[in-house]
């Protein structure tokens, strides 16, 4: 217990590392490197409530448990290289800092369009930084603004725009229908079907080709051609992992860090991963790793990976989290358990109807692997009910994992 462990990335999953390390019984050191000059905020509200202007920035701090108050916080630093093989991780002020344990919680950062045209008025929302921005751009009079895909980032920053009286807002995706990937085309008409009642506009089946304007942009060209006037663009096209640090130690760095069923990277019993940078194979579904950005995996890997770098795995399943998210989107919530995204094959309406609050669920070989509410508190309460009931089913690799 004694020694130092290292947390790379200062955000949720960081914190959330520190926290468990200290619950799981460390009693050393800890010190938590983040690039960000910020403590440990909630990204979830930025595309929402904070763009809005209902929530102010100050109120996405998260405070650090008791137990975790003399953890040595290192923020505005980056680490740029690690060589595992010696225990260290390089600091871009040139120190080496040596390790024990090192937990990897780097995270991921906007993917941005390399088309050409100017850069001004383009933004992304990841941080409070960029937020900011944002806002101040989305309040201008008569702003005509273009997101660019439509995901649940895409979509939430789009109803934003329309509550705050934006001209114009439209979402341009190549994919015929928003959010479809992983809730399927039954939600995704409906989803499309609301957003379109309260103002947004939709260019799907097209591809961005580059942007006009001079000193910043004032148009989104799309691949054929036709050009849609923009005073703001808002980018939010997937996500890039922060794992370039981690080069040249022999990891899978193709999507993420790859893990085993433990969090552990790359065999070292010392390093694991957290948090939407891990990438790992889910004991309740099967065995294929897979990143999973959503706001329950933060604090549930936090947990796992502390236990394993502190004691080891001797009795410790699996790690096997049941993910969930949600996203506000006008007047609407959408609530979500489970891995939806495994089971669009077989969709099914199990309450209510989506002209109103609705629940679906999404089955794989019979069994049902996610449900999705939308809507009031009705659908909550029905997507309540079925989150018991997806927690209660053991782990499907130890039944013969999903085909």
């Amino acid at each position: 217990m004694s020694g130092r462990i290292v947390v790379a990335g200062a955000s949720l999953g960081g914190l959330r590392a520190a926290e468990q390390l200290r619950a799981a019984g460390w009693t050393g050191g800890i010190t938590v490197i983040g690039d960000e000059p910020h403590p440990p905020y909630n990204r979830p509200p930025l595309s929402k409530e904070v763009l809005a202007g209902k929530a102010a920035f100050a109120s996405l701090a998260l405070t650090p448990k008791a137990s975790a108050r003399d953890v040595q916080w290192r923020l505005g630093t980056r680490i740029v290289s690690a060589r595992l093989a010696r225990r260290t991780v390089e600091l871009d002020d040139g120190s080496v800092l040596p390790y024990d344990g090192l937990v990897v919680a780097t995270g991921m950062r906007p993917r941005r369009l390399g088309c050409p045209g100017p850069v001004a008025g383009r933004h992304t929302v990841r941080t409070i930084d960029d937020a900011q921005v944002l806002r101040d751009g989305l309040t201008r009079p008569g702003v005509r603004v273009v997101v660019v895909g439509a995901g649940f980032i895409g979509c939430e920053v789009a109803a934003t725009a329309v509550g705050l009286r934006a001209a114009e807002v439209t979402v341009v995706d190549p994919l015929p229908l928003p959010m479809a990937g992983p809730l399927g085309e039954l939600l995704a008409r409906e989803l499309r079907a609301r957003h379109e009642r309260r103002g947004v506009r939709f260019v799907l089946g097209s591809g961005v080709a580059g942007f006009e304007g001079g000193d910043r942009v004032t148009g989104v060209v799309l691949s054929d051609g036709s050009v849609l006037p923009a005073d703001v663009v808002v980018e939010s096209v997937g996500s890039v992992a922060n794992t370039e640090w981690l080069d040249g130690n022999g990891l899978d760095l193709s999507d993420g860090v790859l893990t085993d069923g433990h969090l552990r990277v790359g065999g070292r019993p010392e390093v694991v991963a957290v948090g939407d940078v891990a990438r790992f194979p889910n004991a309740r579904y099967d065995g294929v790793p897979r990143r999973v950005e959503h706001w329950s995996v933060p604090a549930d890997s936090a947990r796992h990976a502390a236990k394993i770098l502190v004691g080891g795995d001797t009795g410790l399943p699996p790690f096997a989290p049941l993910p969930t998210f949600w996203s506000d989107q006008h007047d609407v919530r959408l609530q979500s358990f489970g891995a939806p995204g495994l089971g669009l094959g077989d969709v099914r309406v199990l309450d209510g109807d989506l002209a109103g609050d609705v629940l679906v669920g999404y089955h794989r070989d019979g069994l049902l692997v996610g449900v999705v509410a939308l809507g009031g508190p009705s659908a909550a309460r029905a997507a309540a009910r079925y989150r018991a009931e997806l927690l209660k089913q053991p782990a499907l690799t130890s039944q013969g994992a999903l085909s």
